[in-house]
């Protein structure tokens, strides 16, 4: 198949995006597909006739794969020639309309929010994933908490505040959890304690969004569960060796351990995939997503969020899955691909 990777774009999972497609791209190439990484902000910078062609030889555009800080989107803009508000690049419609498939490993506003997938939808374009519905409600966090409470699935209290909403701002109760509301990669997210911290958090997360969603701190075990196909795969349990599983703990080798299949008692385990499961159908989501939940010291699980293009990185979570269910890396591509292009029949 002819494969058009999509990742980057303007969000401040650029970097994670980047090295997802990556080794997507790699993936796909090993299983014999003619795929290209393309980065969706800067679009296909290289001359051709007619766009099958890039599938046949080799782009001199392709991102180049690293993570370090979280991206300075201003910077990546100021690369793009001209003025342009577009948050899509050169060609991308017409490379995008070649492909068989593309392949979306975009996270983050733009390629998670369900925006991307909408426009791909309007022109025909097949992609991998979610529809633009359940991407959307997903990646809002309000939203999604509402959905969550309409369907018996347990999550947080908490609420959403506003950057120019009235001061005193509003909090949920201490100690809590501060983050944007349709952030990812716990890129703006603090826990604090007091009243002190909560006006440093509320700070903080502003400056990534003006809608922060403010919850109940859970304590417990945190654990993810991914959903393919509507099957959850195996639990894994994440333990950041310091603080809580933010950015840098997320991405940086070493700084985090991380067991799969988790050793949770067998009653735990089932109450997280079945939760998996239930929060999968809820969200009206297709194809596979992978959730994140707390465990605290009764035993009840708290679902978080939904996260509709989890990442494929070296240190990713779903693979990691995968892999504990038997599925390799190429194979978790060509299902994900196989599942995705059931929508179109």
């Amino acid at each position: 198949m002819d494969i058009v990777v999509l990742c980057g774009g303007l969000s401040m999972e650029r970097d994670v995006s980047i090295t997802s497609g990556t080794m997507i791209t790699e993936a796909l190439k090993k299983s014999g597909h003619r795929a290209v990484l393309v980065d969706m902000f800067f679009g296909y910078t290289d001359n051709y006739t007619d766009p099958k062609e890039i599938f046949a030889k080799e782009y001199s555009g392709t991102p180049q794969a690293g993570i370090s800080e979280v991206p300075d989107l201003k910077a990546i803009r100021a690369q793009r020639p001209g003025n342009s508000d577009d948050r899509i690049g050169g060609n991308l419609i017409e490379i995008c309309k070649a492909a068989d498939i593309v392949f979306m490993a975009l996270h983050g506003e733009d390629g998670e929010d369900g925006k991307i997938q909408a426009l791909f939808d309007i022109y025909g374009i097949k992609y991998t994933g979610c529809g633009y519905l359940g991407s959307g409600m997903a990646m809002n966090k309000g939203v999604a908490k509402q959905i969550f409470a309409q369907n018996g699935i347990l999550t947080p209290k908490g609420i959403t505040v506003n950057k120019y909403e009235e001061k005193p701002y509003r909090n949920a109760g201490f100690p809590c959890v501060v983050k944007p509301r349709s952030g990812g990669s716990s890129v703006g997210t603090s826990i604090v304690s007091d009243e002190s911290e909560y006006e440093k958090a509320l700070e903080f997360g502003f400056l990534y969004e003006d809608n922060l969603i403010v919850e109940q701190y859970v304590k417990g075990r945190e654990c993810d569960v991914a959903v393919l196909a509507g099957k959850a795969l195996p639990v894994i349990e994440i333990c950041p060796k310091t603080g809580f599983y933010d950015y840098k703990n997320k991405y940086q080798s070493g700084l985090t351990d991380e067991y799969c299949p988790a050793d949770l008692p067998e009653e735990i385990t089932a109450k997280l995939l079945k939760a998996a499961e239930d929060v999968f159908f809820a969200l009206g989501l297709d194809v596979y997503c992978r959730i994140d939940f707390i465990v605290d010291d009764k035993g009840d699980v708290y679902c978080l969020e939904a996260n509709t293009l989890p990442g494929m990185t070296p240190l990713s979570l779903l693979p990691q899955e995968a892999a504990a269910a038997g599925i390799s890396y190429e194979e978790l591509c060509e299902l994900i691909i196989k599942e995705s292009l059931k929508k179109y029949n």
